[in-house]
């Protein structure tokens, strides 16, 4: 029950803003203790010494990041640049040797240049803080000191990797990153004669784990779309962090470079290029609910069930920003891509509620592991509360244009029966449908039945679907009604529930 709680209290607060802000509030929580160390004099560094630094890299970053946006006819992402300078900061030295100051503008000015040059159809390759720290410290300018790598700093840095970690769901990702490079790293130590105490503590006050895969190896541009795969280069990036290695001697290895050969090795996976949607046509599903139907420039590669990050740049936006996650509710294969969004008060809502046909959006990436199983036969149960009921909508539509045969049993929980969003899709996919709404509406499809307007609680479970605990279950909707829904699941004694969150949605 404590357990839920503190969930649910996390959910509300970091589903309050987008993971760029989020980002942004966290290093700013940790610069302001740095700041307060620095006066007291418990770091190694001076408050010039930070200030100058901090005021170097992210106005130049700034600067240049308005600039490059221009010269490449496109808006600058001012929160994206802010991040990005600060994240300089902390890889850099801090200094106030103008030659090496100099360098932390150089290192600023290539961090935004690379979004831009170093891209390959519109979508950018490197982490751009880990590249202009690497090129920098390359030709020896100055040099790398991933510096929040610091006991003073460390619970701070704990704190703040947490929260990003848990509001992008990859804390898995983050405590395998954490484990493998404290593993290897303790391990080299205890083999020249360390105690694994001293060992352990070394690895996590004097390198930058916990830094590194919270604040730039979780940045979503620059990780592949998979779960696994996101496993799989959390572990490279680990392996080459703390194994010390070099490139023809000429090359060592750091931080930075670990990263960028991780993110290299993740652009491969993912959608490789950018994304641009054309605006064919809006329509209102539901009272509250919008459908966006987009024609991409070229066809767009992705799973059912997947989502994709769009880019509305606006004036006067507000906390949650210009980007926005949304999962696709029509098939691959049907040449348009459609979104559905519930109407809110949010600025980026009503910057898309105010497009008109003709207008371009740009996607940045696809991703996501909410799939149903491969094979068809395989008995499934999906939950959704709301507007979770698009990721279904595309595994739906999908299995019915391949004419795949499933054991679905849908349980579709909403506020009003005149809320309910692509009954259509349900309808055709023949799927038996259980409907939760205050309201019994005046006639339902074949295969679908009223339960009442009750929470989707054991008792519901068991009355509607008894063999519940033997199907592989999908949660969809606000993060309060999936981890409810999750904890009943796993106490009626279902052993796979994947889980879909709308949250700051």
């Amino acid at each position: 029950m404590i357990l839920t709680t503190l969930k649910q209290r996390l959910d509300a607060v970091t589903g309050r803003v987008t993971m760029y802000r989020l980002v942004l509030l966290a290093l700013a929580a940790l610069t302001l203790v740095s700041l307060v160390l620095a006066a007291a004099g418990q770091l190694a560094y001076t408050l010039p010494q930070l200030f100058a630094s901090l005021a170097v890299s992210v106005i130049v970053t700034v600067a240049t990041g308005i600039l490059f946006a221009l010269l490449f006819r496109t808006r600058p992402h001012l929160e994206s640049s802010v991040i990005t300078g600060v994240l300089i900061f902390y890889v850099l030295l801090p200094t106030v040797e103008p030659g090496q100051l100099i360098a932390i503008a150089i290192a600023g000015a290539i961090a935004s240049l690379s979004k831009y040059v170093l891209a390959i159809r519109g979508r950018h390759v490197f982490n751009p803080a880990a590249i202009g720290a690497f090129i920098v410290t390359a030709f020896g300018l100055t040099f790398s000191g991933w510096w929040a790598a610091t006991p003073y700093l460390l619970p701070v840095v704990v704190i703040g990797a947490f929260l990003v970690l848990y509001r992008t769901r990859r804390l898995g990702m983050g405590v395998l990153f954490v484990v493998v490079a404290v593993g290897i790293i303790a391990g080299r130590m205890m083999s020249t004669g360390s105690d694994p105490v001293t060992a352990i503590t070394t690895a996590f006050t004097s390198y930058p784990i916990v830094f590194l895969v919270g604040f730039m190896l979780s940045e979503p541009l620059t990780l592949p779309p998979r779960r696994w795969q996101q496993f799989g280069t959390a572990v490279l990036v680990a392996i080459l962090l703390a194994v010390p290695f070099s490139i023809a001697g000429v090359i060592f290895s750091s931080p930075q470079l670990a990263l960028v050969i991780g993110n290299l090795v993740a652009f491969f996976f993912g959608q490789r290029r950018g994304i641009s949607l054309t605006l064919e046509s809006s329509r209102q599903l539901t009272p509250t609910t919008w459908e966006f139907a987009f024609q991409p420039a070229k066809p767009v590669s992705f799973r059912p069930g997947q989502y994709m990050e769009l880019t509305l740049p606006h004036g006067r936006s507000d906390g949650r920003g210009s980007r926005r996650i949304f999962s696709i509710s029509s098939a691959p294969g049907a040449g348009r891509i459609t979104f559905a969004i519930k109407d809110g008060p949010s600025s980026f809502k009503r910057a898309l509620l105010a497009l008109a046909p003709g207008a371009v959006v740009r996607g940045t990436s696809v991703g996501g592991d909410f799939a149903l199983p491969a094979d068809p036969s395989t008995p499934t149960l999906l939950i959704a509360g709301g507007i979770g009921i698009t990721p279904f909508s595309s595994q739906l539509a999908d299995a019915t244009a391949r004419a795949h045969e499933r054991d679905v049993v849908v349980v579709y929980s909403v506020s009003d029966a005149a809320e309910l969003a692509y009954s259509d899709v349900l309808a055709s996919s023949g799927v038996r449908v259980i409907l939760l709404a205050p309201n019994a509406p005046k006639a339902l499809p074949a295969n679908w039945s009223w339960a009442g307007n009750g929470r989707i609680d054991r008792e519901l479970l068991q009355r509607e679907v008894p063999d519940a605990a033997g199907r592989r279950a999908f949660v969809s909707g606000p993060p309060g009604l999936v981890n409810d829904v999750r904890g009943t699941l796993r106490s009626l004694g279902a052993k796979r529930v994947t889980a879909d969150y709308f949250s700051g949605y």
